[in-house]
């Protein structure tokens, strides 16, 4: 499960695989719909009588980016057919248009007829049920549609636009799809075909010893005919090469925001900076949901898949973009959140792109008990995040417009549900959403969301109120202490589980428990703090030469060892990433940066080809495990080199200004 290649630009999201291949074309929000659904449009390559899908294993790959875009930069060899291809692929950072430019070179002595084939395999708004795809002579394209999803393919090569062209019926009794009417060379011209259908068409050009020619293909997407004919004459008219330098030109720009963040460390860490914020930025619609993931293979996993915006993914992700400097790009998450909050003034379990409210297996009753089903830290880290950024960046207008709408409903909310007996929030499900207690992580987030609403209160002069959210806060962080710490063991407890008429302890290693520190409970340098991460960071460590850190002792999710002791859990890109911030925040010393630099490195080299980090890694080959690339692994990673710069700065002005002293003391 994994999309080595991701290109958007928050209103269309395309997935291409390790052949290059298109996967997965969210549209018209980003992971909301598929129109096609991890099934592969392939292209294929026709010289000289011979002919191979880029899928075929005698291809030689390499996958990347263009330095500092969302244009890829791809090469594909074949010996047999003795070509070798050059790929980029980008979306325009405007409109709903998809350009691909093919570079083909003739890697022989003679020269070579060549046609490129392109595949459209789409189940438009994720069903292969009513489509149609067509040829329209009015501008030569072939389109498919269905209600108001169009999409129209063109393209053109040195000896004009598209050379051949068939739609016909796929994955139906014993028809496999027009793909392989491609096989031979030649198309047979079928002009429309309605139902569950695909579509090719080729490009043709002759290429001479030694030397090279360009094709290029696009696809427009819209609402209607008219408007992807509109966008199809724009490429025409402005040209797909110029077209696909604007994009790398944006993008260049837009990662000029994140300045000098990453310090003096090595290339490889600052290029995977680099492309992380990128693709976090992919993974953004631009009417605010911030998605988790949206590699549509887990689907063949749960039948369900990560294509939802979880608040609380969404908040940290945020958080860590604020932190990058991009605070223009996460404004609308916030606005997303007021507008979808509950009239009670939580936040649901995860929603969907377009702010419906998603699937969840958070039940409404247990044993016939009503239950609230949600994972209260989702609400209280929103607010966490919106101060944190109005905190850097000094823009009140975006709290100002949320205060009554957002941060006093979710506050009165955070603030009514507690446990009076304990000081602690009420029970919610974990952060993990597996179980359902009292969990340190949650109450932490809940004290930084509180305390959040207290600083906005006082902001706007709303005193009384942030006299209340503050006192609550305080409530919590004295139930945390004195119900979530446990003395035998010297560490905290991952939580409180109700068991038998009355509150147990749940003393299993929990990474999570990082969230003491990092929303502003207890300071990092507290013992009780340290004592507990340095037990997160022995007792969760992969005992492997692949290393990192588990999520907590024995972790079932994609389990590959049941060696508990030597492998507690499968290594998460953010629960290692987690005990590097914490040994950033207790860096006393620049020689203290070392060890997370290290990890910084330790992760960039786990990336796919092309920069993607996943969920979680193969404990015993390092291999990606559950979905790729997964915004929060991205977002983490963003964050931890923002506080790895910023600590050593610190450290640095710290030092030269202690050895300044030093030179003034002496006579």
């Amino acid at each position: 499960m994994a999309r080595h290649l991701v290109i958007g630009n928050g209103k269309m999201l395309i997935n291409l695989d390790n052949t290059a291949s298109i996967r997965d074309v969210y549209y018209p929000y980003v992971g909301q719909d598929n129109h096609v659904g991890g099934h592969k449009c392939r292209l294929g390559v026709w010289a000289e009588g011979k002919f191979a899908w880029l899928d075929d294993p005698e291809w030689q790959f390499h996958l990347g980016y263009i330095e500092d875009s969302l244009v890829t930069n791809v090469t594909a060899r074949n010996e047999r057919l003795g070509v070798e291809l050059f790929l980029n692929d980008g979306i325009h950072q405007r409109d709903c248009i998809y350009m691909k430019r093919v570079v083909v070179r003739n890697l022989g002595d003679t020269p070579k007829d060549v046609r490129l084939f392109f595949h459209q395999d789409l189940m438009i708004d994720g069903n292969e049920v009513g489509d149609t795809a067509a040829f329209y002579p009015a501008n030569r394209t072939v389109f498919h549609y269905k209600k108001s999803s169009y999409f129209m393919f063109n393209g053109r090569s040195d000896l004009g636009g598209i050379y051949q062209f068939s739609t016909g019926i796929k994955r139906f009794h014993s028809a496999e799809g027009t793909w392989r009417d491609a096989e031979d060379g030649e198309l047979a011209g079928n002009a429309i075909a309605q139902g569950s259908v695909d579509s090719t068409i080729s490009f043709r050009t002759i290429v001479s010893p030694g030397n090279e020619k360009t094709i290029y293909y696009w696809m427009s997407v819209g609402s209607d005919l008219e408007e992807v004919k509109r966008l199809d004459q724009y490429v025409h008219e402005s040209h797909p090469e110029k077209l696909l330098s604007r994009i790398v030109i944006y993008w260049n720009h837009w990662l000029s925001r994140a300045g000098g963040r990453q310090g003096d460390l090595p290339p490889e860490v600052v290029r995977q900076f680099k492309h992380s914020l990128l693709i976090v930025r992919t993974q953004i619609d631009e009417r605010g949901a911030i998605l988790a993931a949206n590699d549509s293979e887990i689907l063949q996993y749960n039948r369900d898949h990560y294509s939802y915006m979880w608040p609380r993914d969404g908040a940290l992700i945020a958080d860590a973009m604020s932190l990058a400097g991009f605070h223009g790009t996460v404004a609308s998450f916030f606005h997303f959140c007021a507008r979808n909050l509950s009239p009670e003034g939580y936040l649901y379990h995860k929603y969907n792109p377009d702010g419906t409210v998603g699937s969840s297996w958070h039940p409404y009753v247990v044993n016939g008990v009503p239950r609230l089903p949600i994972q209260e830290d989702e609400t209280a880290l929103v607010l966490y995040a919106l101060w944190k950024d109005y905190a850097r960046h000094g823009e009140i207008e975006l709290p100002q417009s949320l205060y009554s709408t957002l941060v006093r409903k979710a506050a009165s909310f955070l603030c009514d549900y507690m446990e009076p007996t304990l000081g602690l929030p009420r029970p919610s499900y974990d952060l993990w959403e597996e179980r359902y207690g009292i969990w340190t992580y949650t109450s932490a987030s809940v004290y930084g969301g509180l305390m959040a609403s207290a600083y906005f209160a006082d902001l706007f002069g709303d005193y009384d109120r942030g006299d209340q959210y503050r006192l609550t806060a305080e409530r919590i962080k004295q139930g945390i202490l004195t119900h979530l710490w446990d003395e035998q063991t010297g560490r905290f407890a991952r939580g409180l589980v109700w068991q038998e008429g009355q509150w147990v302890k749940d003393m299993t290693l929990e990474s999570s428990v990082f969230g003491l520190f990092e929303f502003g409970v207890l300071p990092a340098e507290d013992d009780r703090v340290s004592r507990t991460m340095n037990a997160i960071a022995q007792g969760l460590l992969i005992k492997t030469d692949i290393g990192g850190i588990a999520r907590y002792t024995n972790d079932y999710y994609f389990r590959i060892s049941d060696e508990i002791d030597k492998v507690p859990g499968n290594p998460w890109i953010i629960c290692t990433l987690w005990i590097a911030n914490f040994q950033i925040e207790t860096a006393k010393r620049v020689e203290d940066l070392d060890e997370p630099r290290r990890t910084l490195e330790k992760v960039a080299a786990a990336a796919l080809p092309g920069g993607n980090l996943p969920e979680q890694l193969h404990p015993l080959d390092g291999s990606p495990l559950s979905v790729a690339p997964l915004t929060w692994s991205h977002a983490t990673y963003v964050q931890t080199v923002c506080k790895y710069s910023h600590k050593k700065k610190q450290l640095l002005e710290a030092s030269s200004a202690a050895s300044s002293n030093l030179e003034k003391s002496v006579p």
